[in-house]
């Protein structure tokens, strides 16, 4: 009894180092399981030093060691594996065997397979159970340490000589060590899952308040990185985080403060603070936590605000194009979740920041492009338009008036097309108003089909989806003929696919990317982007017979529907 109680007392020490230990960051990789090398390295080190420990620890008896130097070498092989699980048994044993005794290779032998035992365990249940979590179980490293000891006191009988003395060893050590080093490994395993526990629950809070940030205010930068967008981003990180102040800048200004102190820090006045000024100019996080960095307000002596953390948003490039500041009173710690959470934050800003940009220029973009389609039918069909309207004039009164309120309409219908969807009536509609006149022009020389079911109407089409297609048709191919000209346009839906075509009877495309088919290179461009590289223009060509451009759009329906 007076063995058992002597080894419980140096466990107790064994322990308060353990508790002590769990404490820093090292302990971290221990909760949990990894095949990286540095991470079985840490687990080496960690157990083989308290293997150690455990040796020093013990009480000499008999010319031997009672000892607790099992439970590092049992918890190596636990979490690292069998190849930790050895090192860390055959570095505990031979530093046992430098210490003498006739027990001396026997322990270290022992030593060495407790840990490659455990280590045997480990992969039992993580290869061929998949049960992480068992390893983690007090009682699992209750069990194995007690096969462990039996074990080595079994190798102490086998090895030790005289098998007098390590018979007498034996009866005297196996009961109080068995016990002492099954419950130590119970007890330091608890600490390792407490641990682990903690993580967990500090890790699902972390990411639960950071995606309930980014949930709240994805899609509000969207629309511009402004006084108005940064107030609402400041109002749900003030509400989310608790802390006691969000203040969002660009480089020049104040755009949003929320909490303590939003009676001096006002929006819309310029920077004052040189830790903002820093954190731009140099691209850095800054953080004064009141303590070891003092903080003070540049704007008022009496402000209640004692820590903050200044974090760069950054925009093409990695160039700062502003902060976030978080901000904790005088009367309270700036915790290191939210300085991370900060980050975290500032980084989701960046990438919505840079999402707006982005769709503003794309929207940019398309206008431009709308704008270029536009640029290049008018002058020339104008053109054209004015010249048949001219040659009728005199001799057909009544249909040149008609002619000019078709031209009319088309222009107008035009100027009106700067949204980037239409319905595939609103398309078909414009094509009518264009072939109106282009009729005009060549008589009996064109004739237009179009076969497109009414079902098909409701589906949306980016604008300038046919027009330019068929002006192509008529510019390059049916002007060209001697022969009357004919013109197919078709349209069927393909379970989720729209399948529109545009056929005519002269054949004469050709692919040249330096040609003057602009529009048609466009509606091409624009689809892709939009909709991805699957769908497009398609061009088929028999030459002196006939071309096919088919255009594969995917479904969309008009909310109007």
């Amino acid at each position: 009894m007076q063995l058992i109680l002597s080894l419980l007392q140096q466990m107790s020490v064994f322990f308060v180092i353990a508790y002590l230990f769990s404490k820093t960051p090292i302990f971290k990789p221990l909760v949990n399981i990894s095949i990286q090398f540095p991470h079985k390295v840490v687990i080496y080190l960690v157990f083989s030093s308290f293997c150690i420990m455990g040796t020093y620890f013990g009480l000499e008896i008999h010319d031997a060691i009672a000892n607790t130097r099992a439970v590092g070498a049992v918890l190596g092989g636990l979490l690292g594996g069998p190849l930790v699980g050895f090192f860390v048994g055959l570095t505990g044993g031979l530093h046992r065997y430098s210490l003498g005794g006739f027990t001396d290779l026997a322990c270290a032998i022992s030593t060495t397979i407790e840990g490659l035992f455990a280590g045997l365990v480990h992969f039992y249940l993580l290869n061929k159970h998949r049960k992480i979590d068992t390893l983690f179980t007090p009682y699992i490293a209750f069990l194995t340490t007690l096969v462990a000891e039996i074990a080595q006191m079994a190798v102490i009988l086998i090895v030790a000589k005289p098998f007098s003395e390590a018979w007498s060893l034996v009866k005297l050590i196996a009961p109080p060590m068995i016990l002492a080093n099954s419950a130590g490994a119970a007890l330091f395993m608890n600490i390792i899952r407490d641990q682990k526990t903690m993580y967990e629950k500090f890790s699902q809070a972390f990411s639960a308040k950071a995606l309930k940030i980014a949930e709240r205010t994805v899609g509000i930068l969207a629309t511009g990185f402004n006084e108005e967008n940064s107030a609402r981003i400041a109002q749900i990180i003030y509400e989310e985080t608790g802390v006691g102040a969000v203040a969002i800048t660009d480089c020049e200004k104040i755009l949003a403060f929320i909490g303590h102190g939003d009676d001096h820090h006002l929006p819309g006045t310029p920077i004052s603070s040189t830790m903002t000024f820093k954190a731009i100019q140099h691209n850095q996080v800054i953080f004064a936590d009141g303590v070891e960095v003092p903080y003070r307000c540049s704007i008022q002596a009496q402000c209640g605000l004692g820590s903050v953390v200044v974090i760069p948003l950054q925009g093409d490039n990695e160039q700062v194009i502003g902060t976030i500041k978080l901000y904790e009173p005088k009367h309270k710690l700036f915790v290191n979740i939210n300085r991370t959470l900060g980050e975290g934050i500032a980084r989701l800003m960046s990438n919505q920041i840079l999402s707006g940009l982005h769709e503003q220029q794309k929207r940019l973009l398309i206008q431009a492009e709308l704008k270029l389609i536009q640029a290049q039918i008018n002058p020339h069909f104008l053109f054209n338009a004015l010249n048949t309207i001219s040659a009728i004039i005199r001799k057909q009164p009544e249909e040149a008036r008609e002619l000019l309120l078709h031209l009319s309409r088309f222009f107008r219908k035009n100027l009106k097309r700067d949204c980037e969807s239409a319905t595939l009536e609103d398309e078909i509609d414009h094509v009518h108003s264009y072939l109106k006149i282009e009729h005009a022009r060549f008589a009996d020389r064109l004739t237009v089909k179009i076969d497109i079911p009414e079902q098909l109407n409701s589906i949306q089409v980016p604008t300038f989806t046919l027009q330019p297609i068929v002006e192509n048709a008529i510019k390059h191919g049916i002007a060209h003929c001697l022969e009357a000209g004919e013109i197919i346009i078709s349209g069927t839906r393909q379970d989720s696919l729209l399948v529109l075509s545009v056929e005519d009877n002269a054949g004469l495309y050709e692919d040249k990317p330096r040609s003057d088919g602009l529009g048609m290179g466009i509606v091409d461009k624009r689809i892709k982007a939009r909709y991805g590289n699957r769908y497009g223009l398609e061009v088929q060509c028999q030459p002196n017979q006939w071309t096919l451009i088919t255009i594969t759009l995917p479904i969309e329906e008009s909310g109007d529907d």
